[in-house]
C-alpha cells in the first residue's frame, strides 16, 4: 500500500503526521510525504519519499522567527504576537481577517502540484490535514478520495451552530463579554462566506463539474481521525460529529533524552520537576516567560524550559541546575516533569497526558482557549490569564498541580490511525 500524505510546511502539522507515517511504514508500506520546500530535510531524515506541494505563505520548522518568512508574513507575525498582548478577542479577530488567504492559498499551484504528485505516486489512500483548504480545493477538483486529519481541537472542523474560528466554549477566567462574542462571530462568519466564495472561484475554474461548497471548513473527506483525547472533548458535540469519524487520539512520536539531560536531570536535586514550553510561534512572548523565571526561581523544584524565540538571557540570571534551551526533546523530559506549564496547543497537551503530567495552561490563539477549557472541565489542568499572569498565582498554581490525570491517551494513536487507513486501503487504489 502506498499512501500519500499531505502536510502544511509546519512542524507542529507535521509532528503528528510523520507518526502516522512511521506506523506505516513499519507495517512495511510505502509513505510519501507531499509539503513544502523548507520540510524537505526532515521527511527525508525520517526516511519518507518528499514531493513538493505548497499549502501555505508561510513556513515553521520548529522555532517560526519572522525573520525566516517572506517580508509579509513576517509583517503578520509581528502584529500577530502584539494582538496576542491585547488578548484573546484581538488574537482571535486578527487570525480571522488572515484566513482569508492564509489557508487558502493558492489552490490553483496546489492542484497542478498535487496531480503531478498523485500521477507518479499513485497513492492507495490520501490523507490530509484538514486545516490546508488548498489541498482541499485540490483533492475535490481532481476527483481524488482521501481521509481528513484534524490535528487540533475538534471544534477546528465545525458542527451544529459553530463557526470556524470562534470556540464553542471557554475557560472560566478568559471568557470574553457577550457582546464581544457576537462581533467575533459576525467577523468569522464573513470571512467564512469570503473564504467559500474563494474556494468555488478556485474549484469552478479546475473542474467546472465539481459540487460547490457552503462552507469550506466543514468539507472533509469520506473518513475523519481526530488527533484528539476522546475523554476530552465535550459529551454534548459527539452527537453532531461527521459520520465515518474516529478519534483516534494524539500522536506522539517516541523520544529517548540525550544521556547529558538524563545526568542533568538526576544531578540537581530531588525536587518536582517543571516543565516550561509556549510552542514554536508562542515563545515569542518573552515578557510571560520572564513572569514565570521569575516566579519559579522562588520554588524549590527543578526547571527544564525552552525558550523558543526568546534570548534566554533576557530572563534574568537562572539557577545553575535548570535546563535552559532555544528547543528541548519535549516529549522526553515530560516523561520525568511533575507539572507542565504550556500555551496549550494539542500536541503538548496530548504528550503532556500520555505521561500524566498535570498543566497549568496559558492559552493565547486560535484553538487553544477550547482545550483549555476541556482540561480545566476534566479536572486534568488549570487555566490562567496569560497576559495578567503574576509570580503569586503561578506559584500558587504550581504547588497546588495535584489535579486528576488519568489515563486519557494511549501510545497507540498513531498505530490506530495506521490500523484504519490499511484497512480503508481495501477500498482499492485512488485513479489519477
Amino acid at each position: 500500500m502506498t499512501t500519500l500524505i499531505l502536510s502544511p510546511a509546519y512542524a507542529s502539522h507535521y509532528g503528528p503526521l510523520s507518526t502516522i507515517g512511521h506506523a506505516l511504514k513499519h507495517r512495511g508500506e510505502r509513505v510519501v510525504i507531499a509539503t513544502g520546500v523548507s520540510m524537505r530535510g526532515r521527511v527525508l531524515g525520517d526516511g519518507f519519499e518528499w514531493r513538493e506541494l505548497v499549502l501555505g505563505r508561510g513556513t515553521n520548522t520548529g522555532v517560526s522567527r519572522p525573520r525566516d518568512q517572506d517580508p509579509e508574513e513576517a509583517r503578520h507575525l509581528e502584529r500577530f504576537f502584539a494582538a496576542t498582548a491585547a488578548g484573546p478577542i484581538a488574537t482571535l479577530e486578527l487570525q480571522a481577517e488572515r484566513r482569508t488567504d492564509d489557508l487558502l492559498w493558492q489552490p490553483e499551484v496546489a492542484t497542478r502540484q498535487l496531480a503531478d504528485v498523485a500521477r507518479e505516486v499513485r497513492p492507495d489512500t490520501i490523507l490530509t490535514d484538514h486545516i490546508a483548504l488548498s489541498s482541499t480545493v485540490a483533492l475535490r477538483a481532481l476527483e481524488l478520495p482521501f481521509v481528513t486529519y484534524v490535528p487540533g481541537h475538534p471544534s477546528q472542523l465545525p458542527v451544529a451552530d459553530e463557526v470556524y474560528g470562534l470556540p464553542p466554549y471557554w475557560p472560566r477566567i478568559l471568557e470574553p463579554a457577550q457582546v464581544d462574542v457576537d462581533r467575533l462571530r459576525e467577523i468569522c462568519e464573513g470571512v467564512t462566506r469570503s473564504v467559500a466564495d474563494n474556494f468555488n472561484t478556485a474549484l469552478r475554474g479546475l473542474n467546472p463539474s465539481a459540487a460547490e461548497v457552503d462552507d469550506p471548513f466543514r468539507e472533509h473527506g469520506d473518513l475523519v481521525l481526530f488527533g484528539y483525547a476522546e475523554g476530552l472533548h465535550e459529551p454534548a458535540r459527539g452527537m453532531n460529529l461527521p459520520q465515518g469519524h474516529q478519534f483516534v487520539g494524539p500522536c506522539i512520536r517516541e523520544e529517548a533524552l540525550p544521556t547529558e539531560l538524563v545526568n542533568a536531570i538526576g544531578d540537581h536535586g530531588d525536587g518536582p520537576l517543571v516543565y516550561v514550553s509556549l510552542g514554536t510561534f508562542l515563545s515569542a512572548r518573552g515578557d510571560i516567560q520572564r513572569t514565570i523565571a521569575e516566579a519559579l526561581r522562588g520554588l524549590p523544584v527543578r526547571v527544564a524550559m525552552a525558550t523558543g524565540l526568546t534570548d534566554p538571557a533576557s530572563l534574568g540570571e537562572l539557577p545553575s541546575g535548570w535546563i535552559v534551551a532555544p528547543a528541548l526533546p519535549q516529549v522526553g523530559l515530560l516523561a520525568h516533569a511533575s507539572v507542565a506549564i504550556t500555551h496549550g496547543g494539542n500536541n503538548s497537551v496530548g504528550e503532556a497526558l500520555r505521561a500524566g503530567v498535570p498543566m497549568i495552561v496559558l492559552p493565547l490563539s486560535t484553538d487553544q482557549f477550547a482545550i483549555a477549557a476541556d482540561l480545566e472541565r476534566t479536572g486534568v489542568g488549570v487555566c490562567l490569564e496569560p497576559n495578567a499572569l503574576t509570580q503569586t498565582d503561578l506559584r500558587h498554581a504550581v504547588t497546588a498541580s495535584k489535579f486528576t490525570v488519568r489515563e486519557w491517551v494511549s501510545p497507540s494513536g498513531a498505530e490506530r490511525a495506521a490500523d484504519v487507513l490499511v484497512a480503508r486501503c481495501s477500498l482499492g487504489a485512488v485513479d489519477s
